[in-house]
């Protein structure tokens, strides 16, 4: 498994060379550097935590500094990634190159926040009749049963907080690899609102 630590960019589209439209995500990708690397005999697991985006002086605390090494400045953004593919060292950096070759990767962020909404926007219930008189436009109904056990049963779809949750996208197709502007084009959207981090790593079901 490859992995990296990245920011939504935004959308746009690219046309092939026989002129077909296709529908991108635009990910920035920095170069991450490997803060550490974990073996199965220390720690159980083989693993490399990666960060990006350097922090102000001022903004680090002595406890969060212990955990890098001399030489690599404290990073705002951290990530571990289980059983990752390649032999690195602590200090190297690791870029959108990485992804050469790679066909379809998975996208994992958090997603918008949506607020507090109904069941038809949250989980798409129909909804009543919208004739006069009706009495039943957009509310959900019934909810349990009304003597035992007297109350709204588990996992009862319900009106509540929508979005702002963690999401992973799976399967998105790699568009193009440009490492020159330090940006991976994938086909389709991914989840999150623009500038947010996003977890990029090559797909576990292709």
């Amino acid at each position: 498994m490859k992995g990296l630590i990245a920011k939504k960019v935004g959308m746009t589209q690219v046309f092939d060379e026989n002129g077909n439209l296709t529908p991108v995500t635009v990910i920035r990708i920095d170069p991450n550097t490997v803060i550490a690397t974990k073996s199965q005999e220390k720690f159980g697991y083989n693993a490399v935590v990666l960060g990006v985006d350097e922090m102000k002086k001022n903004h680090i605390t002595k406890p969060y500094a212990g955990q890098f090494p001399e030489n690599i400045t404290p990073k705002r953004q951290l990530k571990e990634f289980r059983d990752f593919e390649g032999e690195v060292k602590v200090g190297d950096q690791l870029g959108v190159e990485l992804f050469d070759g790679v066909a379809y990767i998975d996208v994992t962020a958090t997603s918008k926040g949506k607020g507090f909404q109904g069941v038809m926007k949250r989980w798409g219930f129909h909804g009543g009749r919208a004739t006069h008189g009706s009495k039943f436009h957009r509310e959900a109904g019934g909810t349990g049963a009304c003597t035992t056990p007297g109350h709204s049963l588990k996992n009862t779809k319900m009106p509540g907080h929508m979005g702002c949750a963690r999401v992973t996208v799976q399967n998105l197709k790699v568009v193009k690899v440009d490492p020159e502007l330090h940006v991976l084009m994938v086909r389709g959207a991914v989840p999150g609102v623009k500038d947010c981090t996003l977890i990029v790593k090559t797909a576990v079901k292709k």
